[in-house]
């Protein structure tokens, strides 16, 4: 993935995800936390890819923003298809190109008809962003191929500090239609237990062939620890992050922050 040098002329989305990408994938680690627990997000992310889908397989990355998850796909020798509703981003995930197979294709990824057209789809932290999410479940599946996949990330609904409402106790979601899709973490409306992730894979005819929890809150530096990432080694962060994954399942639900599913149709 090429290094792109900002510019005064760039628009002004291109000057928004910049500072992102340095934290993401040019090695800038002025915020730490978010920079280990992306990394985290990133790897889980590709990992479970490799192992549902060989290169050469068709992966829609929906509201894919500057294209991180796309390009490196594509680097991995995927056909990867970039949706966001931003057009203007297309130039500067281009600008960041180096090889593989990129199509782009903007805007509500629910009107371009995709029905039954990708092996895997990638829904990257976005479900916790809607106000329904059961039927964006619902809709996403139907983009999927017989026998695919799709591979979601979101926050972990059962984190200690998760202060949100559960989505299956709103009585009236659509009072937060007029907020949805808004990004960053000021954004999010629920995050999912992984009781709600089941019923609502049940309600897309889904089944869930894998659930990882991961992000401890040393890792993604909440509650103050983000001071000890500047002098703790990485090594070290990581080999906590390893052993976190081996406590009991009811402490994992509490301690770590984000997860991974894979579902399969």
């Amino acid at each position: 993935m090429r290094k792109v040098t900002p510019q005064s002329s760039w628009h002004e989305t291109w000057k928004y995800s910049y500072p992102y990408d340095l934290l993401e994938i040019y090695g800038e680690t002025s915020d730490k936390g978010y920079a280990y627990s992306y990394a985290n997000r990133r790897q889980h992310i590709l990992d479970v890819i490799k192992k549902v889908a060989q290169p050469g397989a068709k992966i829609l990355d929906v509201a894919a923003g500057q294209g991180n998850f796309s390009l490196s796909l594509a680097e991995l020798g995927y056909e990867v298809t970039w949706n966001d509703l931003r057009e203007e981003l297309i130039d500067y995930v281009k600008l960041k190109w180096e090889y593989g197979t990129i199509h782009y294709a903007p805007g509500n990824v629910f009107t371009l008809g995709f029905d039954s057209q990708f092996d895997v789809v990638l829904i990257a932290e976005i479900i916790e962003h809607v106000a329904h999410p059961d039927e964006f479940l619902k809709k996403i599946a139907q983009m999927v191929k017989p026998g695919g996949y799709i591979v979601m990330s979101t926050p972990n609904g059962e984190y200690f500090q998760n202060r949100l409402p559960k989505f299956s106790e709103c009585p009236d979601p659509s009072q937060f239609e007029s907020i949805q899709f808004q990004p960053n973490s000021d954004g999010h409306i629920f995050l999912l237990h992984l009781d709600e992730i089941e019923f609502l894979a049940k309600q897309a005819n889904l089944s869930i062939i894998e659930t990882k929890l991961f992000n401890n809150t040393l890792t993604n530096g909440y509650l103050k620890l983000r001071y000890l990432l500047d002098f703790m080694p990485r090594k070290f962060i990581d080999q906590f992050e390893i052993f976190t994954n081996y406590i009991p399942p009811l402490m994992q639900r509490k301690i770590h922050n984000s997860m991974v599913v894979v579902f399969s149709c």
